[in-house]
């Protein structure tokens, strides 16, 4: 006996129609009505804020976007003496906990003292009074309101002592860096710029020497190189047949002996660049990078044309001390005083371990009646500029690196201070730049 539902169970139960046209007109019908819910829903919504702004910012201020970065976590260092290369360590964290341990310190340190000294004038107190003997009680009762007034202002200091101020409250826990903000290297752990002296210490002027891998098809592409970095010089490897093929030590000592601070070779994969080696002279270290998305500043669209001009440099989200390395080594490539005529800058931006690469000029112009003022990392309009807007376009050429090794001399065989392990990137929220 075969039973077969209602109209009326059809209407309230969902079905699933034979004919396919009806099905995708049944599911358009339900979107529209869904999205004509929720533009119902936030034109009620606004209405109350514009009577009540302070709905709106009990909103924004719950409904915060919980991404992957908000989500990382670090590794757990008691110092920066110890060997954080290859850990995950907040640097601005790491140097506020010091900071807070050494005030802490120099506050019991005073606490000890003021005790010590309370003491001791206790101590005198009791003898004087013994001698003085002689004396009236109306002169004993003066003198214990005295030393009364004395110890209460020493207390209220060693209380104002342990208290933190307003300024050292503020320097302690002020949140960290986010992930556009520019890296700090005055957090330069202590142990890293004595394990790697020549990359930190006093900027001298860049000279570049840029080549290839052996036998390489990439000369155009090097040669974009030159115009990205300034102050170097493209010098082919040799494709004789029976020419001396150079190794990169070789290419490394000529080019210290020339006064060149840095050798960039560019690796090539089915002629499309897939990695580079950068060499800090005259002794390392030597950083390996892998290239991915590349792409000329040609293929852009409306992009520009670079000039000569030195450009700025923006160094974004480096925040563990492999990511101060890798910011330190980039920013040796780059002249010390920029050329602001040019209004170029050069961004390396890293992102979950990833460097993107990119090059722009810029232009300061009057914001249109449509546009909205600069919005800051608060929410609000950023105060000064609310009537200026800056213009962007790229120029290229448009990479991303990520680094795979760092050795401690100049190629694998002078050992390595830190390298990529696969399967590493398994945990989504730890990361180590």
């Amino acid at each position: 006996m075969a039973f077969s539902k209602s109209s009326s169970d059809r209407s309230t139960v969902p079905y699933r129609p034979a004919n396919k046209e009806r099905r995708r007109n049944i599911h358009l019908r339900q979107l529209r009505e869904k999205e004509a819910e929720k533009r119902k829903e936030r034109f009620r919504r606004k209405k109350e804020e514009d009577k009540n702004p302070a709905l709106r910012e009990a909103r924004r201020a719950k409904n915060v976007p919980i991404t992957i970065d908000k989500k990382r976590v670090w590794d757990d260092v008691g110092s920066d003496e110890e060997n954080i290369l290859g850990l995950s360590v907040d640097v601005e964290r790491l140097k506020r906990r010091k900071v807070e341990e050494e005030e802490e310190a120099q506050n019991l340190e005073g606490l000890e003292d003021k005790d010590g000294n309370e003491w001791e004038d206790e101590e005198a107190a009791e003898e004087d009074d013994d001698r003085d003997s002689m004396l009236d009680e109306d002169s004993e009762a003066e003198d214990l309101e005295d030393l009364e007034d004395d110890a209460i202002p020493s207390k209220a200091k060693a209380k104002k002592a342990t208290e933190p101020t307003e300024e050292s409250e503020r320097t302690r826990h002020t949140s960290p860096s986010g992930s556009t903000t520019s890296t700090k290297f005055d957090l330069v752990p202590e142990a890293l710029s004595t394990k790697f002296p020549t990359l930190f210490t006093a900027p001298t002027e860049p000279k570049v020497l840029i080549t290839t891998s052996i036998n390489s098809t990439l000369h155009d592409e090097a040669r974009l190189l030159t115009t990205l970095f300034p102050n170097s010089t493209y010098i082919r490897r040799t494709e004789h047949r029976y020419g001396h093929k150079y190794s990169v030590r070789e290419i490394a000592k000529f080019a210290a002996n020339r006064d060149y601070t840095t050798v960039m070779v560019m690796m090539e994969d089915q002629k499309v660049p897939c990695g580079l080696t950068v060499v800090h002279l005259p002794e390392g270290p030597t950083f390996h990078f892998s290239i991915s998305n590349w792409m000329e500043g040609k293929k852009l669209p409306g992009h520009g044309n670079p000039t000569n001009h030195h450009p700025e440099l923006i160094l974004n989200n480096f925040r563990t001390p492999l990511g101060m390395l890798t910011a330190q080594l980039f920013r040796t490539l780059f002249p010390v005083s920029p050329e602001l005529q040019g209004r170029q800058v050069v961004t390396l931006h890293n992102q979950r371990d990833y460097i993107f690469v990119r090059r722009h000029r810029y232009v300061f112009r009057d914001k249109r009646k449509t546009e909205k003022s600069v919005i800051g990392t608060d929410g609000k309009p950023v105060q000064g500029v609310e009537e200026i807007r800056a213009g962007l376009q790229e120029l290229g050429p448009r990479l991303t690196l990520k680094l795979r090794r760092v050795d401690k001399g100049i190629q694998r065989a002078s050992g390595q201070e830190w390298e990529w392990k696969a399967h590493s990137e398994r945990v989504r929220t730890r990361f180590g730049m």
